[in-house]
C-alpha cells in the first residue's frame, strides 16, 4: 500500500466519520417516529418541519407536538437574534481596537497584551458565564439577556480581533504614513484608509461573531438566569428522559440546508467575479 493511498483511506475514514451523523440526523428528521431512530421506519413525514406553522388544532391532534411549547421556542430563538443584534456590533468595535493597539502599538508590553486579550476565548465557557452573573449580580443586575450579551462579548470579541489583526498586518503602512505628511488627521486616515481596506475583515468577522452567538450554550447557560435562548432550549429539549423530539432533528437540517447554499451561492459568486475579471480587457 503506498503513501497517498493511506492518506485516501484516512481521509474517507475521517470524512464518514464526520458526516454519517448528519446524514442520519437528516433521514431521521422525515421519520414519523419519536424520539427519532433510522433503525425504525414508520412512514414518511414533514410535520416535523410543519410543527412552526401548522395551526393549533393539528398540534393538539399529535401526541408528540402538543407536548411541545411553540411560543416559548420561537420567543426563545427571538431572544438569540437579540442577543447576536448586540453583541455583533460589540464584539466588532472591541476587536477592532484590540486589532489596531497590537499592530499600531509597539511596545514591550504587546505579547503580555496579546496574551490578556485572548484570555476569555481560552476560558471555560461555564467560568465566563458565571464570572458575569455573580458581577453584574453584585452591581444589581438580575440575570437575563443583557448578562447573556455581556458574558458571550468577553469571548466573542477574540474572533474579530484575530480576524482584523491578519488583514491590518498585510496593510501597507506606507499609506497612513504618507497621508499623515499630508495633513490628514488620524481620525480621517482611519476612516479613509484603513476602515476601506478592512472591510472585507469586518465582513467576515461580523459573520463569525453572529454565528459563534447563536451557536453558544456553555456560557450563555449560566449566564442566562430565567431567560433563554436558540441554543439552550434546544439543549432543554434535547435532556428530555423520553428522548429528544424529532423536531430538532428538522431545526438541524434546516441549518445545515441554509449553510451549504450560503457555501454555494458564496462560491458561484468567487467563480463569476474570478470570469469577469479574466474576461476584462486591460488598460491601455
Amino acid at each position: 500500500m503506498t503513501s497517498q493511498r493511506l492518506l485516501n483511506l484516512y481521509t474517507a475514514a475521517f470524512l464518514l466519520f464526520m458526516f454519517t451523523p448528519l446524514v442520519l440526523m437528516i433521514v431521521s428528521s422525515f421519520n414519523n417516529i419519536s424520539p427519532p431512530s433510522v433503525s425504525e421506519w414508520r412512514g414518511l413525514t414533514g410535520k416535523w418541519y410543519a410543527f412552526f406553522w401548522m395551526d393549533q388544532e393539528a398540534l393538539r391532534a399529535d401526541p408528540v407536538l402538543r407536548a411541545l411549547d411553540r411560543d416559548r421556542f420561537v420567543g426563545c430563538f427571538g431572544n438569540s437574534l437579540k442577543v447576536a443584534a448586540a453583541v455583533v456590533p460589540l464584539a466588532l468595535a472591541m476587536g477592532l481596537a484590540g486589532a489596531v493597539f497590537l499592530t499600531r502599538w509597539r511596545s514591550r508590553a504587546n505579547g503580555i497584551l496579546w496574551w490578556v486579550l485572548l484570555s476569555p476565548m481560552l476560558a471555560p465557557g461555564i467560568v465566563l458565564g458565571l464570572s458575569a452573573l455573580v458581577f453584574w449580580g453584585r452591581l444589581g443586575v438580575n440575570a437575563g439577556l443583557f448578562t447573556i450579551v455581556m458574558a458571550q462579548t468577553t469571548f466573542i470579541a477574540g474572533y474579530p480581533m484575530l480576524i482584523l489583526m491578519a488583514r491590518l498586518q498585510r496593510q501597507p503602512v506606507e499609506l497612513e504614513e504618507a497621508a499623515l505628511d499630508l495633513g490628514a488627521s488620524p481620525f480621517r486616515v482611519f476612516r479613509r484608509i484603513t476602515l476601506p481596506f478592512l472591510a472585507p475583515a469586518l465582513a467576515s468577522a461580523a459573520v463569525i461573531a453572529f454565528l459563534a452567538s447563536m451557536e453558544n450554550y456553555n456560557t450563555t447557560m449560566f449566564a442566562k438566569g430565567g431567560a433563554c435562548t436558540f441554543a439552550t432550549e434546544i439543549g432543554a429539549m434535547a435532556r428530555n428522559p423520553n428522548g429528544h423530539p424529532p423536531v430538532i432533528n428538522a431545526v438541524g437540517t434546516v441549518i445545515i440546508v441554509l449553510t451549504v447554499l450560503a457555501t454555494v451561492l458564496h462560491t458561484l459568486l468567487q467563480h463569476r467575479e474570478g470570469r469577469a475579471g479574466k474576461t476584462r480587457p486591460a488598460p491601455k
